[in-house]
């Protein structure tokens, strides 16, 4: 096999810019699709019998059920091909965009639009599961936790914040850094819509060259270095949070 490091070397910084784009697409995804999966998580769990409350949380109980269905049973790569084409221009749109509209959507759309989409998409899809994780990891901690943190005067907020997120979020740990790593995994999907990262790399040189091994190889040997480092950090941190008795 004749693998010809020239051609890396020709485009290394092709590569370099790709790999910063892949890792600010996984790393926005993944820290919005936590705050969405929180979110939603905390809503499909949320349960009030009576008062003015009752029926608004039971609608928005419903609307995140779909969309935990929805983004879970989607291939992402459609739900990406969705927000760019679909989506986003009727959200962002220099005549009649329903957000940004104008100058500054046109900006955002030429020098920011792919990059915009994607991290949407990725955020969503995260949120999806994250969702599912946080909503796990809270019914996981027995009962007994919140009846003995009303008894000591605690609020719903000050009982999660203080007692059951604090347990859930050791069990929850593994399953995040999971998802971290599907994510930044599944992010090289976004180079289906012109978005420079790493696949779009090295789909740029092999098309340039027709050849596969030397940029195939090397976007697998760099996502493969990012994920071990990546599951090495989750295993500290699941070590450092774990219970006492399990050390």
């Amino acid at each position: 096999m004749d693998f010809r490091w020239s051609i890396i070397q020709g485009y290394a910084p092709l590569f370099v810019k790709g790999l910063i784009t892949t890792l600010q697409v996984s790393l926005i995804g993944m820290l919005a699709g936590i705050l969405i999966g929180l979110l939603v998580g905390m809503l499909r769990l949320s349960d009030v019998a009576h008062g003015p409350w009752r029926w608004p949380l039971r609608v928005g109980r419903w609307i995140a059920g779909f969309y935990v269905a929805f983004f879970r049973g989607t291939p992402l790569f459609v739900q990406i091909m969705l927000i760019h084409f679909a989506v986003m221009p009727v959200l962002v749109h220099q005549e009649y965009g329903l957000l940004i509209s104008g100058d500054l959507a046109r900006v955002i759309k030429q020098d920011y639009g792919a990059f915009l989409s994607g991290t949407v998409a990725l955020s969503l899809n995260a949120g999806a599961y994250i969702s599912e994780i946080f909503r796990a990891g809270i019914q996981s901690i027995e009962r007994g936790q919140s009846y003995a943190a009303a008894s000591l005067g605690m609020n719903y907020r000050l009982t999660m914040r203080y007692v059951v997120l604090p347990q859930a979020f050791r069990r929850m740990l593994p399953p995040l850094g999971n998802e971290a790593i599907t994510l930044l995994k599944d992010s090289s999907l976004v180079s289906a819509i012109g978005l420079a990262e790493l696949a779009y790399a090295a789909r740029t040189v092999a098309g340039t060259y027709a050849r596969y091994w030397e940029p195939y190889i090397t976007i697998s040997v760099i996502y493969f270095s990012m994920t071990v480092c990546l599951a090495l950090v989750v295993a500290r941190l699941e070590h450092k949070y774990s219970a006492p008795h399990r050390r």
